[in-house]
């Protein structure tokens, strides 16, 4: 097939990468431009020696000059293209979560040939971001593929929300921006809540004004993992953000304190304790760091399992160094106020932590609290966040429940 996009030659290294299975191109890796485009078009990405790589996304703004969407050279970018690319994500999230559609994500940017595309579901609302220029260009036909799919599947969407207010799209030459997506029988005029089940706990999502699209649906099993060890013991669950760890603790829990330094997160938290009737549970705002520094000097020994699931403390790999003396620090003091025989979760979501560094950091925190840890569970994020192996940006969430001894 006679090929009309414009043809991006890139390094050896390059080469490597994206036969390696990466699927982004780095505006240093590039040797020549052949062809007129505009940004966000296709182009072609080629060999050295004029073989062909992939085709993408090109945006001169951006550091990641193209975003690949296909390694087929038979592959025509039309609707029918990404028809199919909606359909294989949401059968695939059909067959991973079974019971749990209801939400769950159902694009993952990457992961799933849409890159810099996020798509979560909650209930009947969907709530997207859009990060690149590619996407952004075609983003009312992929809305309005996917709205199509989940009706052919037995499932109502009443309106699309989108939370692209975020600084990382200015990198890509785009405005933030957020608000309801008009498309035809859709509403716009919604209040900004909706209620979630998640491990049989309901919970308020606000999808306007929350973090993101307004609640985190990748740790979803391991919050159901959290629930089974906590089983009457006295759990402090840091960072709880609107609390959906500390609600599943709560279920089996003698007692669970939870703390974030937010006070809307810590109100929205209290709303779904008691939208859940919990009676167990008290929220504490406060700086963690704090918190946990001055429980250590009072020698306290209030807890017997203690959850750390902080933001991502590094966004770049320049900042990681740093960011590993911050988880460091809340781990070290999480060990020292645990008894002997106490459980420690921890996480990182932050893919610029690598599993090897987040193991090191562990091991070290351990070391200089004097306790050994031994590992109960070591797990992922949910399937609804598949792993694309090759890229490992899509490999993010860290997640470790220990005894500590």
């Amino acid at each position: 097939m006679e090929r009309s996009y414009p043809r991006v030659t890139v390094s050896k290294k390059c080469e490597r990468f994206i036969k390696g299975g990466h699927i982004w191109v780095y505006h240093d890796e590039i040797l020549s431009v052949d062809g007129a485009y505009e940004n966000g078009d296709i182009a072609d990405v080629m060999t050295e020696k004029g073989r062909y790589l992939g085709s993408g996304y090109i945006n001169d703004n951006s550091k990641i000059r193209v975003r690949i969407i296909s390694k087929n050279a038979n592959d025509r970018f039309d609707e029918a293209f990404y028809r199919r690319r909606i359909d294989y994500a949401v059968d695939y999230r059909l067959t991973v979560m079974g019971e749990d559609f209801s939400s769950c994500r159902l694009i993952f940017g990457e992961a799933d040939g849409f890159p810099g595309l996020t798509v979560d579901k909650f209930e009947n609302v969907l709530v997207a971001q859009v990060l690149s220029l590619g996407v952004d260009r075609i983003k009312g036909m992929i809305f309005r593929l996917l709205v199509d799919a989940l009706k052919e599947r037995g499932h109502t969407v009443d309106a699309v929300y989108e939370r692209s207010d975020v600084k990382v799209r200015e990198l890509e030459g785009l405005e933030q921006y957020k608000g309801f997506y008009p498309l035809d029988g859709l509403r716009t005029d919604l209040n900004s809540e909706v209620e979630i089940t998640e491990n049989g706990i309901r919970y308020i999502v606000d999808y306007i004004n929350g973090q993101k699209t307004g609640f985190f649906l990748d740790q979803k099993y391991n919050r159901r993992a959290v629930a089974k060890i906590a089983k009457g013991k006295r759990v402090l669950d840091c960072f709880t953000h609107t609390g959906a760890f500390a609600l599943n603790a709560a279920t089996n829990a003698e007692h669970v304190t939870a703390a974030d330094v937010s006070q809307s997160a810590i109100d929205m938290a209290k709303r779904n304790a008691q939208l859940n009737g919990f009676n167990n549970i008290d929220f504490e705002c406060a700086n963690v760091f704090e918190l946990l520094t001055q429980a250590e000097s009072e020698r306290r020994r209030d807890w017997d399992f203690i959850i750390l699931d902080p933001p991502a403390f590094t966004k770049s790999r320049s900042t990681a160094r740093s960011a590993e003396r911050g988880y460091k620090e809340i781990n070290l003091k999480a060990m020292k106020l645990l008894p002997r025989g106490g459980y420690l979760a921890t996480c990182s979501c932050s893919h610029f932590m690598p599993d090897e560094q987040f193991r090191r950091m562990l091991f070290s925190a351990a070391a200089d609290a004097n306790v050994s840890l031994r590992q109960v569970e070591c797990r992922q994020q949910s399937a609804d966040h598949p792993i694309l192996w090759g890229v490992d940006e899509t490999d993010y969430l860290k997640f470790y429940i220990f005894q500590v001894v």
